[in-house]
């Protein structure tokens, strides 16, 4: 099973994506580790563009070529990205789930952005305004919608696994 998160930064896509995988025994692949290595090798310093895109299909493909659940922690912002990862399942035969985080309380989601912390050495966290001004296209299909200002996480883990189970 491919688990595909999106939602603009700051929404909780990692705050749920993590303790999903554990409880699911998943990998669990997200797109800023990957983009923060290629920096930190002075290969990439600024913009990856979809290079980090293209390695974490990869990443993905691989873990479930061999069996394992991934679940793909993504910004996911526009459709190509998100046909791209469900090419990904059907290279592999697995099946694809896409998760959409979303926050209906503005003020809390920009209180958010503005006092996290980075937890991956070196990376930039985006400002309100970056995540304000970012292109996100709409969903144009079914997907599951998690919105993090109406249950904890573990609340929302658990509510993910029943629907995933169905």
């Amino acid at each position: 099973m491919l688990i595909v998160f999106g939602g603009l930064p700051g929404t909780g896509k990692t705050t749920i994506a993590r303790p999903l995988a554990r409880r699911l025994q998943a990998v669990h692949v997200r797109l800023d580790t990957i983009e923060q290595a290629m920096r930190s090798c002075d290969v990439l310093k600024g913009d990856v563009g979809p290079t980090g895109y293209v390695v974490a299909y990869g990443v993905a493909e691989d873990n479930l070529r061999v069996g394992r659940i991934v679940v793909a922690d993504t910004v996911n912002p526009v459709q190509a990205t998100r046909d791209a990862w469900l090419d990904v399942a059907r290279r592999t035969g697995a099946r694809a789930i896409e998760v959409e985080v979303i926050s209906s309380d503005a003020t809390g989601h920009r209180r958010r952005v503005k006092t996290r912390t980075a937890d991956i050495e070196g990376h930039q966290l985006p400002t309100w305004q970056a995540v304000v001004d970012r292109h996100y296209e709409t969903w144009d299909r079914s997907h599951i919608v998690v919105d993090t200002a109406l249950l904890d996480v573990d609340e929302q883990v658990s509510a993910l696994v029943s629907r995933l189970g169905s």
